[in-house]
């Protein structure tokens, strides 16, 4: 089986995580953890980081702290993880939907504006696949009207936006650090912020609310979030290995674009760069056109022994939340891409000829299943 991503374990890897070990720094308040938020905090050019099991508990930390109130509205692309909106309803806000661009699969200030209304007290920018939000236009309609921004860069390790970092924009940032992700300890995440008020609060929220003064007494109701000391080892020796990461999958993509150069007839392909920004292709994904079965070339490509995986499903769509606010909301493109997309192998543990195969059986497929 061609697996769609295998995490690249160096040994420099196992060695940080058998340091750890071996110094007895497994819990999730040792030094270990530090190092990591240092490292982190350097990495994405923020004042403060604080490292949590996992990237959805980095959503909800940031939503929790914004202290959002039953009618306050949250903007949020259609197109993106359940995380996104399960933390928008944790918090007691509304999740108001916005779709994204047809070409780059992720939200842009136009999406944004069609939504907006007086009652928008926060905006979720999600960088999607390997190319990022509008950053510039959302950062600029934020600040014209006091809205917060919260930037999810889950997707986003090593992007950039006009030289600066995905990870760096609005009140807070955050990420997950789960095992297909540029920068991985297995699981787990991290909130980032320049606001030091914010920074004590996630201290506290990740923490149970312990208090070092007065240890075993708290005054709110808090979880445990922590992270554990060996993933934390594993992630801060992964950052240095980002650069060669990203370089290796705009490598691979270049190969996939040229393989697929012929057949733009059935399949469109990821933007290279849009605005200024180049694809670090976090995924290679394919949009196929109408009428072809994007789960029936799932399912073929398995029998091939190539996994992939399809496209979000829309937020708008999701079940879970027909059940809560039974509510009709239009997102074209993020339907379509839901219904169409699907993302295929990439990484340094695929070969060119492992590549050629993959193209070879996609089409393949596709012939099959639009003649059977």
């Amino acid at each position: 089986m061609i697996r769609v991503f295998e995490p690249k374990i160096y040994y420099k890897d196992k060695l940080a995580v058998w340091s750890a070990v071996s110094k007895k720094n497994i819990s999730g308040s040792s030094i270990e953890i530090s190092k990591f938020e240092k490292s982190l905090a350097q990495y994405f050019n923020r004042e403060y980081a604080v490292a949590v099991s996992n990237g959805s508990v980095a959503l909800d930390i940031a939503f929790q702290n914004l202290d959002l109130k039953e009618d306050d509205e949250v903007i949020l692309p259609a197109f993106t993880i359940i995380s996104c909106l399960a933390a928008v309803i944790r918090s007691g806000a509304k999740p108001i939907f916005c779709d994204v661009e047809s070409d780059s699969w992720n939200m842009s200030i136009d999406n944004i504006k069609k939504v907006y209304s007086p009652k928008t007290k926060a905006i979720l920018m999600v960088h999607t696949y390997g190319l990022t939000a509008d950053v510039g236009n959302i950062l600029k309609f934020c600040e014209e009207n006091n809205i917060i921004l919260i930037e999810d860069s889950s997707e986003a390790h090593g992007q950039e936006f006009e030289g600066m970092k995905c990870g760096t924009f609005g009140l807070m940032s955050t990420l997950s650090f789960y095992a297909n992700k540029h920068i991985t300890s297995g699981e787990g995440g991290a909130v980032l912020t320049n606001d030091k008020e914010v920074y004590q609060n996630i201290i506290q929220m990740k923490n149970l609310d312990f208090n070092n003064n007065q240890r075993f007494q708290h005054e709110n109701f808090y979880w445990n979030y922590r992270l554990g000391s060996l993933q934390a080892a594993l992630g801060r020796s992964s950052i240095n290995s980002i650069e060669k990461t990203i370089y290796t999958k705009i490598k691979k993509a270049k190969v996939y674009d040229e393989l697929l150069s012929d057949y733009s007839d059935l399949i469109e392909i990821p933007l290279r760069q849009k605005d200024n920004v180049r694809n670090h292709y976090w995924v290679y994904g394919i949009l196929l056109k109408e009428g072809i079965s994007r789960d029936g070339l799932i399912d073929y490509l398995y029998k091939k022994n190539i996994e992939t995986r399809p496209f979000f499903w829309p937020l708008n769509k999701q079940e879970a939340y027909q059940k809560v606010f039974n509510q009709v909301h239009e997102c074209p493109n993020s339907e379509r891409l839901g219904r169409q997309g699907l993302y295929i192998p990439i990484g340094g543990h695929v070969s060119i000829n492992q590549q050629k195969q993959i193209i070879k059986e996609i089409i393949d497929g596709i012939s099959f299943l639009t003649t059977a």
